[in-house]
């Protein structure tokens, strides 16, 4: 079974099997959302940048099920960042051309250097374990639904303690013992996710 744990390499392993739509539906998981996120950060709308992230998925799989990643060459994240890379210049020459058609600038600004991309990226990478772990947080750890609420109330929403404890009729106190539970078992989520989208 695949799961948000699951490491980079065992889910590249488990993506060979083309059979295994587990591996894909987590791998789509894990990289669509970055890959929307990155676009976006580098000009593009959140529809193209669905659409890059489609082109960039699919290219991907097809790619490396044909075996054309070389961990030795590289770091899975430079691969997918040059292919969404590529599907981004090309959308914007496309956009370019038909700006130029209806006698519109053409001018495109130069894409960042690989450093700011792998920068864009990993600040991506990190949102994306926040969302995975507080999703995670919310709908599979077994903490108590009013504990999560006090926590996203007071951390998420900057609400008081006062305000919060009277809507779910909690003590203050217990409102500060229920956000510091939840943020224990955060920040054990996130390190779990965290060290699951590194490459071992």
């Amino acid at each position: 079974m695949i799961s948000p744990n699951t490491t980079t390499s065992q889910l590249l392993e488990a993506l060979h099997d083309r059979q295994n739509q587990d591996a894909w539906r987590e791998c789509d998981a894990r990289y669509r959302p970055i890959i929307v996120a990155f676009a976006r950060k580098l000009g593009l709308d959140e529809a193209d940048a669905a659409d890059v992230a489609q082109e960039t998925m699919t290219q991907f799989l097809s790619a490396y099920q044909a075996g054309q990643y070389d961990r030795t060459r590289g770091r899975l994240r430079s691969w997918i960042i040059a292919i969404a890379k590529f599907r981004i210049a090309d959308l914007k020459r496309s956009q370019a051309r038909r700006r130029q058609v209806r006698g519109e600038s053409a001018f495109e600004e130069a894409p960042p250097d690989d450093a700011a991309l792998g920068a864009i990226w990993e600040e991506e990478v990190r949102q994306a374990v926040v969302r995975r772990s507080l999703e995670e947080l919310r709908e599979r750890s077994r903490m108590d639904p009013k504990t999560v609420r006090a926590f996203e109330m007071v951390a998420l929403e900057q609400r008081s303690a006062a305000e919060v404890a009277a809507e779910l009729g909690m003590t203050v106190n217990d409102v500060y013992v229920a956000k510091n539970r939840a943020i224990e078992r955060l920040r054990k989520i996130r390190d779990v996710l965290g060290a699951a989208y590194e490459i071992e």
